[in-house]
């Protein structure tokens, strides 16, 4: 998730009427969410409700698996934005612009950080 929106950058920054590089970017975004991004989302999902199925490994009176488990959620449902947009630049519609992806690819490096933060550090 930390690419997709890069590669949404170049897409909406490269010339509609240039073939080439648009089915070479729509390939591409394409290849990223359902080989890597999708993947690795199901898997962390699989692993989280795990290992909350294991008795005692989880302190629901601290603050920080609150901070953590909203920071996934808002991970998943960015998950589901980028998806989204995906494929709405597949279908030739280019909903922002280049200075939004950009500011939009923050979006998963902050929560990434939050994420490890609360799991390695437990401020709270």
């Amino acid at each position: 998730m930390l690419y997709l929106p890069r590669l949404f950058v170049y897409h909406v920054e490269t010339d509609p009427t240039h073939i080439n590089a648009d089915e070479t970017l729509v390939r591409w975004e394409y290849l990223l969410i359902k080989r890597i991004i999708n993947p690795a989302m199901a898997v962390t999902w699989i692993c989280g409700i795990l290992m909350l199925m294991t008795p005692g490994i989880i302190d629901w009176g601290q603050g920080w698996i609150w901070v953590k488990l909203i920071s996934v959620i808002l991970m998943s449902g960015f998950h589901g934005f980028l998806s989204k947009q995906r494929k709405l630049l597949a279908a030739g519609q280019r909903p922002y612009s280049g200075k939004a992806y950009r500011m939009l690819n923050e979006v998963p490096t902050v929560l990434m950080i939050i994420i490890v933060i609360m799991v390695i550090v437990r401020p709270f």
